[in-house]
């Protein structure tokens, strides 16, 4: 199968025209990812497919797919596999993190724990996770092995991370940029290296892909993070404030907490262990952050990683499809959800 550009001959700035360039593959992917999931156990296959179908963006299979291309890649099936394994690994991983947040919603519906329980979950988890291992095993390939190994082991390392530093309101940020390193950005970096892997091209550009999906996922992560403070619940497909009522200090409330008074510490930290905090109390939270800059501290550190992931890509010609990716680098940043 061959990628399809159609229409969008001109310059890829926009992220419509970007899923459109590369529509023949992602569906070719999104093909892999439904036939992947096959267990004899019927609950297995009721809740992967609840949440592999629950409106994911697939921005991970997108990385891939333009990457893929970007180096020239031929093997359409190596990327239809490729595709199925990072969407499984991230798959594994939102029906662990609502297990260990107590998530009722995800995506505007109902979290898969919310429909078939905590253990459940787990388990189909854990069944995502060793299918995207033995779906890596069928490409034998040395390398690519390790690479799943590898942001593995990575992403586990960041939720105990972030868990050890839940109400941490001494965290720094230099950890809570190493918790979003791990969590998530490691897969978004391997999902642009694999590109690079299959098409066996240097270990320049290799790491230049790997480097742009890193920095380009610390900008995604940020720009989330800042994002439940801020956006439209209904567009975001949550109520804003989840993660201030978890305990998590992510950036906008941690560059808050470096800049405010003794007594606004304090109160914060009152209002984040109040089960009871009303939408009210939380829009005056964003109001106070809002004044000291905090927000705006977090979008421009999200902008600067961004631009850090752009300026890896200088080591390949200009072409439609390193444009592509520099447009999903401005677009993670500039979303409203």
């Amino acid at each position: 199968m061959s990628f399809h550009v159609g229409a969008c001959q001109g310059e890829l700035r926009d992220m419509t025209s970007v899923w459109a360039a590369y529509q023949d593959a992602l569906g070719a992917i999104e093909g892999q990812i439904k036939k992947g999931v096959d267990s004899e156990v019927p609950l297995i296959n009721q809740v992967a497919h609840y949440t592999l179908s629950s409106g994911g963006k697939r921005i991970r299979p997108l990385l891939l797919a333009i990457s893929a291309r970007l180096c020239g890649c031929a093997d359409q099936n190596a990327i239809q596999i490729g595709g199925a394994i990072v969407e499984f690994i991230h798959t594994a991983t939102l029906l662990h993190d609502d297990v260990m947040d107590d998530a009722k919603v995800r995506r505007g519906a109902p979290a898969a724990r919310s429909l078939w329980g905590n253990h459940a979950c787990i388990l189909v988890g854990d069944y995502l996770y060793t299918l995207a291992i033995c779906q890596a095993a069928r490409l034998e390939s040395v390398a690519v092995n390790y690479l799943f190994a590898r942001t593995c082991g990575k992403m586990s390392e960041g939720e105990t991370l972030q868990l050890m530093h839940n109400d941490d309101f001494d965290l720094s940020e230099e950890t809570y940029l190493k918790i979003v390193s791990y969590k998530t950005a490691s897969l978004l970096s391997a999902a642009c290296h694999l590109g690079g892997i299959l098409a066996d091209v240097p270990n320049a550009q290799q790491n230049a892909l790997a480097d742009f999906g890193q920095h380009m996922g610390v900008a995604f992560q940020v720009a989330d993070d800042t994002l439940d403070y801020i956006a439209d619940g209904k567009r975001l497909g949550k109520a804003p404030g989840q993660d201030f009522r978890e305990g998590k200090i992510t950036l906008p409330l941690l560059h808050f907490l470096r800049h405010c008074t003794p007594a606004q510490r304090q109160e914060m930290k009152r209002l984040m262990e109040d089960p009871s905090l009303s939408s009210a109390q939380f829009s005056e939270i964003v109001r106070q952050m809002d004044r000291q800059g905090s927000i705006a501290y977090a979008l421009q550190r999200a902008q600067a990683f961004a631009t850090l992931a752009k300026s890896a890509l200088s080591v390949f010609d200009d072409s439609q499809d390193r444009q592509s990716l520099m447009t999903v680098a401005d677009y993670v940043v500039q979303r409203d959800h």
